[in-house]
């Protein structure tokens, strides 16, 4: 074996973790070992949109993997009922425990039947991992006795009573509730051994920092920015556009809670201004919607709600055409439309040369001569807002998160993951887009920007590149070559404004006609250096309009969708509750899922999503880790090992006992 110096410095450095040629053959053994067992199941969910009950949901049951689990170990053996309310207590332990007291179900013989299923369901569920990562996600108060519970076998004569005894003891001690929680939890957690959040945690729901107080504790996952997430990552780096953006589509949708209640937004300063401007405005194109809101609202707050809508929608308008003056590159002059607009006439002419008349006429904030120009009042409400959002504790922590697990792409075990698009041409080619002085196509284009968005998170507000990729992190979320949005246009103002819903219409951009096309996506594979029978492009963003006979997987297998499984404000148009993947050792499972109702029904009636696996692609033979992108990083610390243990036995290197 020959062994440079410089991999011998390299050696040497290894030799401090493994000081001897037992300690390395040793480890050689344990990652042969692992690479030879079957690989960890991944998660893929997208687009949840603030809905926290289902993701929360959905992230508990694994997509239906726990229940699958249960029935395969108990079905015919006990009641239907009962392996229901074997699901729930596995996904809300302390909650199913406190209903299952008050309702007098609980006796010592109750504790020791759950007892011995959950051991039998942590079994099935650890079988693919080694003892030593099992050992780990144990909660370590009962990391021991766990270990001797689920490495015996109860049905030997010989260790029956063994386990009798130890079971009669958590029992006898008051511990059997909190034992049977920590069993779920573990149970739960290595249900899945990666999850995958394919973009858009943010908006239209409720409960965006409940979902991402929740990934914070989450033991491995990743994120691909979504075009919403971008929004709020450019509202706490300082983009006033986007924070305006974020501000009016949680009034949209009656949600003050994130903002309020989550992230401590203080929303008075625009309340105050739209009560003195707008105070006897109706604003009916501004009543939020309602039908997607467990909330209640009185008359008086829906009229507040309304005029704050109103009033913010404006001054997004103004300060959008800011960046758009600023930056003439992003070729956005046909959104600058306050200028357009004939307040004697009460009409509005657009770039096509059409007219059309105005349903809202009321404009007390835009003065026709510098239609743009913020009123003082407007800019000392956009400065306060601000200053809410970049001192909000909480939301810097969320921030900071995205940053840190997120990504505009990621390839990971064949399979490519982005939330909406890569840019193309007419002709199927990479669209080439500005980034600063530059044009980038492809990858690159995903890297470039990629980048540009860490630009404005971490470097100095008084570098000339970081407003730069500041304003950016607005074009991001409405640009027509934006890889998150991608559309010709965002119509937001002609669809508060304009009844002729023609002018709503958003042209998608060439990589959403093309994509169901298998060449180009094995084109696209390619450019990102996946290729081979086993690849896969996996999407959100785009609602599947199961109602109308979309189907999730497109271009002969190669493309994979799962956006619309949580947004309330789309089930009616997709008619279902959207799909999300699983990804084990036998393949791949597109799952498709039916509205969740509540956690408290799910509780108190045992309700699971109703999920069906819809697309089963089953790998030729069971996949090991071997064949992961782990396994990969795996084999080469095996073969650095090797040489080191070649280094201890021809004495290049010293061992240390």
């Amino acid at each position: 074996m020959d062994i440079t110096e410089r991999e011998l410095k390299y050696l040497g450095l290894l030799s401090k973790q493994f000081p001897n040629a037992a300690a390395a053959a040793s480890e050689i053994m344990n990652l042969q070992a692992i690479l030879n067992l079957p690989k960890g199941t991944e998660h893929f969910l997208a687009d949840i949109h603030g809905e926290y009950e289902a993701f929360i949901h959905v992230l508990k049951n694994a997509s239906g993997t726990i229940r699958t689990k249960v029935e395969s170990l108990f079905s015919g053996q006990i009641r239907e009922q009962e392996l229901r309310q074997l699901c729930t207590l596995i996904y809300y332990p302390k909650e199913s425990l406190e209903r299952l007291a008050q309702t007098g179900q609980i006796s010592n013989d109750w504790y020791k039947v759950t007892l011995n299923q959950l051991i039998k369901v942590l079994q099935r569920v650890s079988e693919k991992y080694t003892r030593s990562k099992v050992r780990k996600a144990l909660p370590p108060q009962y990391s021991y006795i766990t270990q001797e519970l689920t490495h015996e076998d109860s049905m030997n004569p010989k260790k029956s009573a063994y386990v009798g005894a130890i079971l009669d003891s958590i029992i006898e001690t008051g511990q059997a509730d909190d034992f049977i929680t920590a069993l779920c939890e573990t149970i739960q957690r290595l249900a899945i051994d990666r999850l995958h959040i394919v973009g858009d945690v943010f908006d239209r729901g409720p409960g965006a920092d409940v979902i991402m107080e929740r990934l914070l504790t989450y033991h491995n996952l990743d994120f691909q920015w979504g075009n919403h997430d971008m929004l709020w990552m450019g509202a706490a780096v300082g983009n006033a556009a986007s924070m305006a953006n974020a501000i009016r589509i949680a009034l949209r949708y009656a949600n003050s809670a994130t903002l309020e209640g989550g992230y401590g937004i203080n929303m008075l300063p625009l309340a105050r201004l739209a009560m003195e401007v707008y105070g006897s405005d109706p604003c009916e194109a501004f009543k939020p919607k309602l039908g997607d809101t467990d909330e209640k609202y009185d008359d008086k707050s829906l009229v507040l709600m309304g005029q704050m809508h109103k009033a913010i929608a404006i001054i997004q308008f103004k300060l959008e055409h800011q960046i758009i003056a600023r930056r003439p590159e992003y070729h956005m002059e046909d959104r600058d439309l306050l200028h357009r607009i004939n307040f004697g006439e009460g009409t509005i002419t657009l770039p096509d040369g059409q007219t059309h008349p105005l349903k809202d006429t009321h404009f007390p904030t835009v003065d026709p001569s510098d239609p743009y120009r913020l009123t003082e009042q407007e800019a000392e409400v956009v400065e306060r807002l601000l200053h809410s959002f970049r001192h909000s504790d909480k939301l810097r922590a969320h921030i900071n998160f995205l940053y840190k697990k997120g990504s505009m792409y990621l390839t990971y075990n064949h399979n490519l993951l982005f939330h909406a698009s890569v840019p193309l041409n007419k002709d199927k080619s990479f669209r080439k887009v500005r980034i600063g002085k530059k044009l980038y196509a492809g990858r690159a284009l995903m890297d470039r920007v990629d980048e540009f968005v860490r630009l404005a998170h971490w470097t100095a507000r008084d570098q000339e590149e970081h407003e730069e990729a500041v304003d950016f992190m607005w074009y991001l979320w409405c640009g027509p070559d934006s890889p998150l949005f991608d559309k010709s246009a965002m119509t937001t103002f002609e669809r508060y404004f304009i009844a002729d819903k023609a002018t709503h219409h958003e042209e998608k951009g060439y990589y959403y006609v093309y994509r169901t096309e298998q060449e180009v996506c094995e084109r696209i594979l390619e450019e990102f250096g996946l290729t081979g029978p086993d690849t896969h492009i996996i999407n959100g963003h785009v609602p599947v309009k199961a109602v109308k006979g979309e189907h999730p997987l497109q271009a002969g297998g190669k493309l994979m969708l799962i956006d619309g499984g949580f947004s309330r404000a789309y089930q009616s148009s997709t008619g279902i509750a959207g799909y999300t993947l699983i990804f084990n050792s036998q393949g791949l499972h597109l799952v498709k899922h039916e509205p969740f109702s509540s956690t408290k029904e799910a509780i108190e009636h045992m309700a699971d999503i109703s999920s069906t696996s819809v697309v089963r692609e089953y790998a030729t033979d069971r996949v090991l880790v071997q064949a992961t992108d782990q396994g990969g990083v795996l084999k080469d610390q095996v073969s650095e090992l090797k040489k080191l243990l070649y280094a201890y036995r021809h004495g290049l290197i010293k061992e240390v006992e």
